[in-house]
């Protein structure tokens, strides 16, 4: 075994860190002394920050630093002043009838942007936001005029107060529909007939064989809720079959999944979490996106 030569650096050459990859070595050239000074006040800037306004954070709050500054107060002050300053118009917004928001401009110009700012916020995380919903997920789309629980500006206000199928209103919409094929209340013959005529009845390609069967497993079983001619029932959240809006999608094994595990969508009560002028003003932007009634 041969022991490698090393080569001691000539006076005045640069040092090497004594690394070596390939026989390629690395310089250890020092950090200009002007960086290493800005890197020192940096770090004086640093704690003296820290000293000196709100940085460190402690269990219920943060420390406050000798200016005493409070960027969270001065948030909340101004939301306050603007609560204020809009104070009349809510009032206004409130006492309003409903109906009656879009025949004062300057009422429904607000409440059509006030609308808008709590739907960005609290709705667009399921109805998109632009509204169109997410059909695969059940999330309904608001700007068609295809609506479970009505679509007239008091429909819209009483679903967003209260929501829907939620365990913390009592007042929530509510319907369910059953677990046809989980519960073994229809067996995999008359899921697939009933699925055939659910098909029919939206006018898509099916086998009209098992559709006539099915018609007879949905007078039975659906139409108490759906209506005989597939319609549905917007009073108690049963969807109109008969036409090509779909919430969780109308393909052939969309139906079949609905109809053997069911759907039971849920949206919440917005009543703890909105005020009442926030409720109108949003009650009014969805209703204004095109598919209210």
């Amino acid at each position: 075994m041969c022991a490698k030569k090393v080569t001691k650096p000539a006076p005045g050459d640069v040092p090497t860190t004594g690394h070596s990859w390939d026989g390629i070595e690395e310089y250890d050239n020092p950090m200009p002394r002007w960086w290493v000074w800005v890197f020192y006040a940096t770090i004086v800037w640093g704690i003296g920050y820290t000293i000196a306004y709100p940085a460190w954070p402690l269990i219920n709050s943060t420390t406050r630093g000798l200016i005493g500054d409070d960027p969270r107060a001065a948030v909340v002050a101004e939301i306050g002043d603007w609560d204020a300053k809009n104070g009349p118009v809510k009032e206004k917004l409130i006492a309003a009838d409903l109906n009656g928001i879009k025949d004062d401009p300057a009422l429904a110009s607000y409440a059509e942007n006030a609308g808008a700012a709590v739907f960005r916020t609290n709705c667009a995380q399921c109805h998109g936001a632009g509204g169109a919903g997410v059909q695969s997920l059940g999330y309904a789309n608001l700007l068609d005029d295809d609506w479970l629980w009505g679509g007239t500006m008091e429909d819209i206000h009483l679903t967003v107060t209260h929501g829907i199928r939620n365990t913390t209103d009592p007042d929530a919409r509510y319907s369910e529909m059953p677990k046809w094929g989980v519960d073994e209340m229809l067996d995999k013959d008359q899921i697939s007939q009933v699925v055939e005529y659910v098909l029919q009845l939206s006018g898509q390609d099916h086998d009209a064989t098992l559709a006539t069967a099915g018609a007879t497993v949905f007078a039975d079983n659906c139409a108490s809720c759906h209506g005989e001619t597939g319609q549905g029932d917007r009073a108690q959240g049963a969807p109109n079959l008969a036409d090509a809006v779909w919430l969780y999608g109308g393909t052939r094994e969309a139906i079949h999944d609905s109809v053997f595990y069911a759907r039971f969508g849920v949206m919440p009560n917005w009543n703890k979490r909105l005020s009442e002028d926030e409720i109108r003003a949003v009650s009014y932007y969805v209703h204004s996106l095109g598919g209210g009634e």
